[in-house]
């Protein structure tokens, strides 16, 4: 990297790796690069995930319906981790865009694909007619913020989480803009948590489970490193709030430990198979068993 001014070549061509945390994996080009099966479990529902913000998404939803009664709603959450594993052509298969997490609904009597974090909280919460209003205001406010979600992460995470935590250097430009845009998205949130106990209104829904992972984990301080402190999430008092009362909840927590590959080994299942799984699996208990982290 220099700090000479850059100027575009009139056709860009990929001829240099582009640097950064994912610069080993990151390609202008999709489909598989090796041959890979995903493996099949017991459950109705198999799930090829890895426990980033959107990953948990799905787990929180799947352990909030079981934990609501829903027993139809079990899975087998299977690891798979950003290092070239999404290039597998099974994998590609169920998704082709190459990105956690991916479903694939054994319910019935055949099998089908469901990609992209959003459609899979929608479809299993049709599915099982929960966390999702069925008709009117309620359904449309709902639906308002998962979307609102799925367009605005995207500039909290490969905007300003990248250049703030991931690029191979500091470009302030970039991280000004980027923490501008965060801080807004954090203000609309905040002003919406100011009147309503949860995103959508009074009542838990697919809403709350698609924006905590990403803004309530900023609140918490849980990612980008120190990015907390540097966008203030503090001074946000109803976010504040909203992302205690989320991450209290049981099902919450034992979703975010599901497909966990980092931190406290005790918090991380690196797949699920049983309920059992949280008292049994968890790596603290693995690696104490081989002895092998």
């Amino acid at each position: 990297m220099t700090d000479a001014p850059y100027t575009p070549p009139k056709v860009w061509t990929w001829n240099k790796p582009s640097g950064g945390a994912f610069a080993s994996v990151n390609r202008p080009i999709a489909g598989p690069t090796h041959e890979k099966e995903l493996p099949v479990g017991k459950h109705p529902f198999q799930l090829y995930s890895l426990a980033t913000p959107n990953g948990q998404k799905v787990t929180i939803m799947f352990e909030e319906l079981l934990a609501a009664g829903h027993k139809g709603a079990d899975y087998d959450a299977w690891l798979i981790r950003i290092d070239g594993n999404q290039f597998g052509s099974g994998f590609v298969e169920i998704n082709p865009n190459s990105k956690i997490p991916a479903l694939v609904d054994r319910s019935g009597d055949k099998p089908f694909r469901v990609f992209e974090s959003g459609a899979i909280l929608m479809h299993l919460a049709e599915k099982f007619g929960a966390f999702l209003p069925k008709d009117g205001e309620a359904r449309a406010e709902t639906l308002s913020w998962l979307f609102w979600q799925m367009g605005s992460a995207p500039f909290l995470g490969g905007g300003f989480g990248h250049f703030y935590a991931y690029a191979p250097s500091k470009i302030e430009y970039a991280i000004d803009r980027y923490a501008m845009e965060t801080k807004r998205q954090l203000d609309v949130l905040d002003r919406q948590l100011a009147n309503n106990e949860f995103i959508a209104g009074k009542d838990y829904s697919i809403a709350d489970m698609a924006i905590f992972p990403w803004y309530g984990g900023l609140a918490e301080g849980a990612i980008y490193g120190d990015a907390a402190t540097f966008l203030d999430v503090q001074s946000y008092k109803n976010l504040q709030r909203w992302t205690k009362a989320i991450g209290a909840r049981p099902a919450v927590k034992r979703g975010r430990m599901v497909n966990r590959t980092s931190g406290d080994p005790a918090g991380q299942l690196r797949e699920r198979h049983d309920a059992s799984d949280f008292e049994t699996s968890t790596q603290d208990k693995i690696e104490a068993q081989t002895g092998k982290a």
